[in-house]
């Protein structure tokens, strides 16, 4: 086998980076420089879930496992990408939207909801949402590992619609998976068969780490 080519789903993380609602904004600023210390190094602040991230079981379950006492499978494998473009703000994708699709253990579900082009303006946490008993259905097939193209699994809330109380993400921990949030560019993974890589930091004890996230494409 060899790589023939990457596609980065990752968002930048700067100044810009878009965060959920209340979370740490990221900072950067010099620790040294080059001029003053003959060597540079910067100073770095920033939440578990900024950019694009992946959570971990204890996100929203205080006994379920850190980021870094996780088994690194969860965070690699076969990658298959839903498309469920189209969907209306604010609703909800059904088993039926995701195409009923056949997976089984190991596989990593990317739904491209294509909200990633909302990214950076309000509109962006009016996404569509995994279903609860779509996700339960991936859950009971295998699958552990689901991310997409939008700021959250669950319906994000508001002062006018406070969503439901995170059922997908309760579900998912409960089964010791992970979800990864803020992916973009899934329209460039245009090839079948793409592995995906979604390694995170090794921050102990954290509930979620920032990812450089990439679709390979293999060959042969």
């Amino acid at each position: 086998m060899r790589v023939t080519r990457l596609v980065d789903l990752s968002v930048p993380v700067d100044a810009g980076t878009q965060v959920f609602p209340g979370d740490p904004v990221f900072t950067s600023r010099p620790h040294a420089t080059v001029a003053a210390d003959g060597f540079a190094v910067q100073a770095i602040s920033m939440g578990s879930q900024t950019g694009t991230h992946v959570d971990a079981p204890c996100h929203f379950d205080p006994d379920g496992a850190r980021i870094d006492e996780l088994d690194l499978a969860l965070f690699a494998g076969p990658g298959l990408v839903l498309d469920v473009r189209g969907r209306a703000p604010r609703s909800r994708l059904t088993w039926a939207d995701l195409g009923e699709p056949d997976v089984g253990p190991g596989t990593v579900v990317l739904l491209r909801t294509g909200w990633s082009a909302h990214y950076g303006t309000p509109a962006y946490f009016d996404h569509p949402f995994l279903d609860a008993d779509a996700a339960r259905r991936l859950l009971d097939a295998g699958v552990r590992t689901i991310g997409l193209d939008a700021p959250n699994l669950d319906v994000t809330p508001t002062d006018d619609d406070p969503g439901e109380g995170y059922p997908v993400h309760h579900l998912v921990a409960a089964a010791g998976g992970v979800i990864c949030e803020n992916l973009t560019a899934l329209e460039a993974v245009d090839f079948p068969d793409p592995f995906v890589s979604l390694l995170p930091l090794r921050l102990t004890g954290a509930d979620g780490a920032p990812v450089r996230a990439v679709a390979i494409e293999l060959a042969p």
